[in-house]
């Protein structure tokens, strides 16, 4: 393994059902987060027959943001505030949960009468613990608005944060940086200096860390401080995360993140009876878990 890389994670996969497969990066046994980012999930790449799509009922979360960032499909977001919003490819929609939201993802009429494709990348951030009890907000950013960092045989998306002197729109709590990077075949690809905690998610295609190959499916972790050399063989996506060290340890259960086990054990009996404000039009949601 080259010295740049402190941990290989191959994710974990898992059918939803439809079809529809998902690949679990992060948490890993090894690696509960890199910077902020606590849960990352390769959604996909599926095609949906018609009659079939997407169905997460509605659930709750508290204490982080999310973005679903789509490579191609859509994805209709309803939430307890009354938001109604498609996702579509390079649009970012963060939700941020703070004491708490509700919120269904599901496939519209249409596109479930036709048959449609989804495939993407679904990520949560733990809030720092100053925020992670703030009021509840969805923001929707399109792709048009997103900054976008050229370099030779490379295009970058930032989807948040900072990285190579662009500034993304999108609210967020903690120092960080999140970019989609498509890459030509050879092209070579710096990484962002400026973080102690960075990570290569490798979505599409093959790429050479130093030396070493690394294939779809494969995430990266990168030693502080290191200044690796990521050539592409042939057309590659890659996802670049990372950011400042986590304010102290978070817990995970279920939908819910928190510093405090003490909190998510409250989230669970506000499930549980009913007191979490509920979806406007999406009456069902999905119980607790047993375990």
């Amino acid at each position: 393994m080259p010295e740049a890389v402190d941990l290989v994670i191959t994710p974990r996969s898992r059918d939803l059902g439809e079809g529809f497969m998902v690949r679990r990066i992060l948490p890993y046994a090894k690696r509960r987060h890199v910077g902020p980012f606590v849960f990352l999930d390769h959604m996909g790449p599926a095609d949906f027959a018609p009659g079939h799509g997407l169905d997460v009922r509605p659930h709750p979360h508290i204490g982080l943001a999310t973005v679903t960032y789509l490579f191609e499909g859509e994805i209709m977001h309803r939430d307890s505030l009354g938001v109604v919003q498609p996702i579509r490819p390079g649009d970012v929609n963060w939700m941020v949960a703070g004491r708490g939201i509700v919120h269904s993802e599901r496939t519209r009429d249409e596109l479930r009468r036709s048959g449609s494709a989804l495939h993407g990348i679904q990520s949560w951030l733990a809030l720092p613990q100053a925020h992670e009890e703030t009021a509840p907000d969805f923001r929707h950013y399109p792709a048009a608005g997103l900054p976008e960092v050229e370099l030779p045989g490379a295009r970058m998306r930032l989807i948040a944060g900072k990285a190579f002197g662009a500034v993304s729109p999108v609210q967020t709590f903690a120092p960080m940086f999140y970019l989609d990077a498509v890459l030509d075949d050879e092209a070579v690809l710096p990484l962002p200096e400026d973080y102690e905690e960075r990570a290569v998610y490798v979505a599409i295609g093959v790429v050479m860390l130093d030396g070493e190959r690394y294939e779809a499916g494969s995430m990266l972790v990168l030693r502080p401080g290191s200044r690796p050399r990521i050539a592409a063989q042939g057309p590659a996506r890659l996802m670049l995360l990372g950011g400042a060290p986590l304010d102290g340890e978070r817990h995970l259960w279920w939908n819910f993140v928190s510093s405090s086990k003490e909190r998510i054990e409250q989230a669970k009996a506000d499930w549980r009876a009913g007191r979490f404000v509920m979806v406007p039009g999406d009456p069902e949601f999905i119980p607790l878990p047993e375990a």
